[in-house]
C-alpha cells in the first residue's frame, strides 16, 4: 500500500491561492471519503492557514494520487493540470519525511512554531471519526504514521532548541503590531474569533501591556468566556463594528468562509475614516478581511504572509539547531520505513509458514502409521520436536526477508523465496513425502 501526500503550502502558493484550497470542518468528511475512492484506502486531510494536504495510504489497484490531486483542484474550480503549478506530491519515504517535518515545525513559515503539532493532531482526530463503505478512512498504516509523527515532533522540541523562542503565528502578529506602534502599552485591541489562535493572541497582547481587549465571536458564550479569562470585553461577531472606533489594533482569526470585515462595513463603522492609525492583521485562511480595506486612509492591513518579514532575534539560534533536528528526523524516518516496508513481506512469510506447517503435518501423519506403539507422551515429544525444527528452519529466512524489505531489496527477495518454495503455484500434494524422499535420495 503506497504512501503519498498531495498538497499546497506557503512554499508553493500565495495567500490568495491558499485560501481557496482551505477546507472547512463540514467539508472534511466528504473530501476524505472521496480521497479513499470508496475502496480500502486511508486518508487524513490537513488544512491550516499555511497548508492544505491530503495524506494517503492507497491500495495497489485502488485510488490514485492523480485522483487525489483532482479533488484538491476541484476545491478551487480547476482541473488537476491547471492547479499543478501550486501542488506538490511526495511518495513513500519522502511522504513520511514531509509529515515529520511538518509536525516538528521544520516546514513552518515560522521555523519551530509550536501550533502546527496541535493542528495536525486535530486533523488526525477528525479523520478517525470518518468511515465509508470499506470502513474507517484511517487504518493501521496512517495510524502508525501519525503516531510516529507526533513522537518525532515531541523529540525535536524536547531534545533540541528548535522551539525555544519560536514565535507562533499569533505572537508574530502581535510582534508586527508592536513594530508598527513602537509599544502596545495602553493600546486597545479587537480580536475577531475565539479559537486557540485567538486565545494565544490575547495572551500575547496582555503581555505587551494592551489596555483593552475586545473579543468578537459568532458564539457569544465562547467570546465571553475568553474575554473574562484575559480581562477583556465580549461582543457578538455581528456587532464588532461598534468596537472599531475605539480600537487601535484588529487581529482576525475566525473560521468564516468569507470576509467578515469588508470595505463597506468599515466605512459604516468609521464614516469619516479612522482618526488615528488602525492596524489590521489578518491571520485567517480564508482571509477575514477584504483586501480593499487596506486602501482606506489611515488603515494598515497585513496578512499572514507579511509575518515572514518580521525580524526574529532568536531565528539564528534556532537555525543552529537544525542539524540536531535533521538527525532525529533521519533516524525516525528510517525506523518507520523499516516497519512499513516489512508489511509487504507479511503475506509471503505467512504463506511460507503455512507451507511448512502443511509439510510438517503431512510427514507426521505418514510417520504415525509406523509409530503406533508410542505412548501419548512420546507422541507429544515428536510433535514438539517437529514444530521446533520448523520454527528454527524458518527463523533465518523470516528475519532476512524483513531486513531485505527495510533495505529496499524486498521485491527481489520475495520473488526468490516464492519461486524456491513454489508459494504461488504449489504442486499437487504440496511437495508430499514421496517427492521429498526422491529428492533426498538424489542428493545422497
Amino acid at each position: 500500500m503506497p504512501l503519498a501526500v498531495v498538497g499546497v503550502s506557503h512554499r508553493t502558493a500565495p495567500i490568495e491561492v491558499r485560501e481557496r484550497f482551505a477546507f472547512g470542518r463540514a467539508e472534511m468528511a466528504p473530501a476524505l471519503l472521496a480521497a479513499t475512492g470508496g475502496r480500502a484506502g486511508e486518508a487524513v486531510l490537513l488544512s491550516t492557514c499555511n497548508r492544505t494536504e491530503l495524506y494517503l495510504a492507497l491500495p495497489e489497484d485502488g485510488f490514485s494520487v492523480e485522483q487525489a490531486q483532482a479533488i484538491l483542484a476541484a476545491k478551487i474550480g480547476e482541473t488537476a493540470q491547471g492547479a499543478a503549478r501550486w501542488m506538490y506530491v511526495h511518495r513513500d519515504r519522502q511522504a513520511v519525511d514531509h509529515l515529520f517535518r511538518v509536525t516538528s515545525g521544520l516546514d513552518s513559515m515560522i521555523l519551530g512554531e509550536p501550533q502546527i503539532q496541535g493542528q495536525v493532531k486535530e486533523a488526525y482526530a477528525t479523520a478517525r471519526e470518518v468511515a465509508g463503505p470499506s470502513g474507517p478512512v484511517v487504518g493501521s498504516a496512517l495510524n502508525r504514521l501519525f503516531q510516529s509523527a507526533f513522537a518525532v515532533g515531541g523529540r525535536v522540541r524536547s531534545e533540541t532548541g528548535l522551539g525555544h523562542g519560536a514565535a507562533s503565528v499569533s505572537s508574530a502578529a502581535v510582534e508586527l503590531a508592536k513594530k508598527i506602534f513602537g509599544s502596545l502599552k495602553g493600546r486597545r485591541a479587537l480580536v475577531l474569533g475565539a479559537g486557540e489562535m485567538s486565545e494565544t493572541t490575547l495572551e500575547c497582547l496582555r503581555g505587551e501591556g494592551v489596555r483593552t481587549a475586545i473579543v468578537a465571536n459568532r458564539t457569544f458564550d465562547r467570546a465571553r468566556e475568553l474575554a473574562e479569562r484575559w480581562g477583556g470585553e465580549a461582543v457578538r461577531l455581528d456587532d464588532f463594528g461598534t468596537a472599531l472606533p475605539a480600537v487601535d489594533i484588529v487581529i482576525c482569526s475566525t473560521s468564516a468562509p468569507h470576509p467578515v470585515l469588508t470595505r463597506e462595513r468599515l466605512r459604516r463603522a468609521l464614516p469619516g475614516g479612522p482618526r488615528q492609525p488602525l492596524c489590521i492583521i489578518d491571520i485567517a485562511i480564508p482571509r477575514d478581511v477584504e483586501p480593499a480595506v487596506g486602501d482606506e486612509p489611515n488603515v494598515f492591513l497585513y496578512n499572514i504572509d507579511d509575518l515572514t518579514q518580521i525580524v526574529d532575534d532568536s531565528l539564528d539560534r534556532r537555525r543552529a539547531q537544525l542539524p540536531a533536528a535533521e538527525g532525529i528526523l533521519a533516524a525516525e524516518v528510517e525506523e518507520f520505513w523499516a516497519w512499513y516496508a516489512s508489511l509487504a513481506v507479511v503475506p509471503t512469510i505467512r504463506a511460507l509458514r503455512e507451507h511448512g506447517e502443511r509439510v510438517r503435518l503431512a510427514e507426521l501423519e505418514r510417520a504415525g502409521r509406523h509409530l503406533a506403539h508410542l505412548s501419548e507422551r512420546d507422541r507429544e515429544a515428536v510433535e514438539a520436536l517437529t514444530r521446533s525444527l520448523l520454527n528454527k528452519l524458518l527463523h533465518a529466512p523470516t528475519v532476512r526477508l524483513r531486513d531485505a524489505a527495510g533495505n529496499g531489496r524486498g521485491t527481489a527477495a520475495l520473488d526468490t523465496l516464492r519461486y524456491l518454495f513454489e508459494l504461488d503455484h504449489p504442486p499437487p500434494g504440496d511437495a508430499g513425502p514421496e517427492r521429498d524422499e526422491t529428492m533426498t535420495e538424489a542428493r545422497e
